[in-house]
């Protein structure tokens, strides 16, 4: 990843006075990007789903003149779910340390296709789509879970959906110079390399090399596209066999894959992408039962996160 800010995704919503207050369709509209700034908040599909939730929970249990007496609902709805993210993120953390193996961030799909639920598949609610962009690679996800709670909020919100730091602070519950700082902290922490000798396009070519290399069970192949010092982290959440510490090295992490592939014949690899990258999924018996993303960097992998937590992988059970 290469060092440098994200560039903001938009302006913040929230009418201001002179705005005429929002109607009830209005209030829904505003799901998606609520939805948007949880999943970064959080890094968990299922927890911002809940998040957005609880927030539309506490909107719709005022009364209708409490309601009107809220200038803006979008603005309320908006601090409301970032602070609900906010004691998620910190309970999250102790959760985390009890955590069978790796945690990894929840992997997206693109959006537009078919998932399954348990009652069969149901096309995606345009509603419920997560704009994919450089803000909610795995690289950078990663990056941020290891901020404190302060740390991460502060950063999204300012610098990815640029809400100024007087909001921020209302949310965070500090002063907003304090934010500022926690803001500039996070930054520092951040290292998304957009290396010109990666484009888009060589990246993808990367990770197609990998899936063939890894069909044809060639460990020298993986071992010439992986950087030397490259990580693979795996995340299975106690409920499937999984590696519980990352594997570190070229030819460790090729021997893995192998080891892998010949552990489960009939395995099907194919390109997906994955937090809008290119990435690979593994199906097995018409399941997706891994999701691969990938950080290249110099035109080598140079970390590998892989997913096989079941919990994880709704969004990608038809895919």
């Amino acid at each position: 990843m290469a060092k440098g800010v994200l560039e903001p995704m938009t302006a913040p919503f929230g009418a201001t006075p002179s705005q005429p207050r929002l109607d009830l369709g209005a209030v829904i509209d505003e799901r998606p990007r609520l939805l948007n700034i949880a999943y970064r908040l959080l890094g968990s599909l299922s927890e911002a789903e809940d998040a957005v939730q609880e927030a539309y929970a506490r909107w719709f249990a005022m009364s209708q003149q409490q309601r009107d007496a809220i200038e803006s609902p979008g603005a309320w709805l908006n601090t409301v779910t970032s602070r609900i993210c906010l004691n998620v993120l910190s309970s999250a953390r102790s959760r985390r340390e009890t955590y069978v193996g790796e945690w990894i961030p929840e992997p997206l799909p693109r959006v537009s296709e078919r998932y399954s639920t348990g009652s069969g598949d149901v096309t995606i609610d345009p509603a419920d789509r997560i704009t994919l962009d450089e803000s909610i690679s795995m690289a950078l996800l990663v990056v941020l879970e290891s901020m404190t709670p302060a740390e991460r909020v502060s950063f999204v919100l300012h610098d990815v959906f640029r809400f100024p730091f007087a909001e921020v602070a209302d949310i965070v519950g500090r002063s907003p110079a304090a934010c500022r700082q926690l803001a500039t902290s996070a930054r520092r922490r951040i290292h998304v390399e957009k290396s010109a000798s990666t484009s888009p396009t060589q990246r993808a070519k990367i990770v197609r090399d990998f899936k063939l290399a890894w069909e044809a069970k060639d460990i020298a192949a993986l071992v010439g596209l992986l950087d030397p010092g490259s990580t693979a982290n795996t995340d299975g959440g106690g409920l499937v066999t999984a590696v519980l510490e990352p594997t570190n090295g070229a030819r460790q992490i090729a021997r893995g894959c192998v080891t892998f592939a010949l552990q489960a014949p009939g395995l099907e690899i194919l390109e997906r992408t994955v937090n809008g990258q290119p990435g690979l999924i593994a199906r097995r018996d018409d399941l997706t039962v891994a999701v691969m993303a990938f950080d290249v960097v110099d035109d080598r992998v140079q970390e590998i996160w892989t997913v096989l937590n079941p919990e994880k992988l709704r969004p990608w059970r038809s895919r």
